[in-house]
């Protein structure tokens, strides 16, 4: 294993919590500080995960991947692949896995003595951890700026006692950009107080997050200003720390071929006429909303290609069969499919024959999405993706969100087929060219290769400058 760091060369410990939406976008970092500015990396993993990281990252000789062991703990394996290999209930154990990682932490960051360790929302305590070592933390927000303000800035708890209700996660926190045009639904709000609930005793979400920002060094967040500015602002007025921006790390044109049955079903229909449908490897939906997305994406007499998942331990196939409504499949078999596993979702979108993507909203689809010539509706279902939602839908109006019921978030196949009619159907009338104006406005924006390439250069640039300031309020 190498050691000491270099003095002309900056080496960044990458050590993300293990889920798939917060290990990708430090992949994403990863490719981009070492391709084109040979920063080292040492990318922290468990067992399970290693081949997955190992098959993204650029490879390089300045890069290497490092595997953490798994404490022993009820229901986890050296074998897991992070919280997709879990039921949702038991995601929490591998959040107290992390906590006892520390001891090897501890020993590995003693070896290695990296300028910097950027670390996810879990490990609240490396701060602390690192500073005893003399090396510098990176608090690496994941998730959209908007997210971070409206729920986990200091602000939240203002004059609250005993922890937020539905009521308060309904408004936002005082001084909140008064431009914003985003408010929470009630069922939204309540979903966002298992941030505010102690984990199995331990602290809760939005405790580690607090922790994390105010013990760590300088706080990274994936956007820039042009998208978030506002609540940038917010942010760093809250904080009160150094924020550095990664941009929105657009992904590299995907490489390889779309797999063969895929390519010749697609080129089967006209082009932008497809609507894909993805939820991620970790978004699950119930059958009420199965059966309405379905019937709702049939109601719009467009080919369809819906890709659900289903927990860990359930059988998907046979989920999937059940949940489908009856008559369901031979009423579409000429024009739908639906399908659970896992797709190229890149190449997909990138098919001359998709013009709409159904999503999850989560901050990396939707990037994924805009950087595509397809137009978006919203279906976000947890945390973060109604931010993001709201993002897009609302402030940025380059997408649309598909209408809930404010107290208990249920849609029917009326608001599925009314938001992709709206974008896909109505685009002569108002609403749908404003949409897809602004859409194509951004879309033009993240191609943008010089001020992509910006966004990590002047990353690297405050980097090294951090690195040898001994006071990094004054870098």
């Amino acid at each position: 294993m190498a050691s000491e760091s270099s003095s002309n060369e900056l080496h960044v410990v990458m050590f993300p919590f293990f889920a798939f939406g917060h290990i990708s976008p430090f992949m994403q970092l990863s490719n981009k500080l070492s391709s084109t500015h040979g920063v080292r990396i040492s990318f922290f993993s468990i067992p399970g995960y290693v081949s997955r990281i190992k098959s993204s990252l650029i490879p390089s000789p300045t890069t290497q991947i490092i595997s953490l062991q798994i404490p022993p703990l009820p229901g986890l394996t050296q074998s897991i692949a992070g919280t997709s290999d879990l039921p949702p209930a038991e995601a929490v154990n591998l959040i107290r896995a992390v906590d006892l990682m520390q001891p090897q932490v501890k020993a590995l960051l003693s070896d290695l003595k990296p300028h910097f360790v950027v670390f996810d929302f879990a490990q609240h305590w490396l701060p602390a951890l690192a500073s005893e070592l003399g090396i510098k933390t990176l608090f690496f927000s994941v998730f959209s700026a908007v997210s971070s303000a409206y729920i986990t800035v200091p602000a939240r708890l203002f004059g609250v006692e005993g922890g937020p209700t539905v009521t308060d996660l309904k408004k936002p926190p005082e001084g909140f950009p008064q431009s914003s045009k985003i408010r929470l639904k009630t069922f939204e709000a309540r979903d966002f107080l298992v941030l505010f609930s102690r984990l199995d005793g331990g602290p809760s979400g939005f405790d580690r997050v607090v922790s994390s920002l105010s013990g760590c060094t300088a706080i990274v967040i994936k956007t820039c200003e042009e998208i978030e500015g506002p609540y940038l602002d917010f942010v760093k007025a809250q904080i009160q720390k150094p924020v550095m921006l990664t941009g929105p790390l657009v992904p590299d044109p995907p490489s390889g071929e779309l797999e063969e049955k895929w390519a010749t079903w697609l080129s089967r229909f006209p082009p932008k006429s497809v609507v894909f449908c993805p939820f991620g490897s970790e978004t699950f939906l119930d059958d009420g909303q199965i059966r309405e997305l379905n019937l709702g994406l049939e109601r719009t007499g467009l080919p369809f290609f819906l890709v659900l998942n289903f927990p860990a331990n359930v059988d998907a196939g046979a989920e999937l069969e059940r949940s489908l409504p009856e008559g369901f499949k031979e009423r579409v078999k000429d024009r739908g499919v639906v399908y659970s596993g896992w797709v190229q979702q890149q190449l997909i979108l990138a098919h001359t024959s998709v013009g709409c993507y159904v999503c999850h909203s989560g901050f990396s689809s939707i990037i994924e999405a805009l950087v595509n010539d397809c137009q978006l509706v919203l279906l976000p279902f947890k945390g973060d993706q109604f931010m993001n939602s709201k993002l897009i839908g609302q402030d940025m109006e380059a997408g649309v969100e598909v209408n809930r019921r404010d107290e208990d978030g249920r849609f029917g196949e009326e608001d599925v087929y009314e938001a992709v009619k709206k974008i896909m159907v109505e685009v002569d009338l108002e609403p749908g060219k404003t949409v897809r104006f602004n859409r194509e406005k951004w879309r033009k924006f993240l191609l943008e290769k010089k001020i992509q390439d910006k966004f990590i250069s002047d990353l690297v640039t405050e980097l090294k400058a951090m690195a040898t300031s001994t006071d990094a309020t004054t870098y």
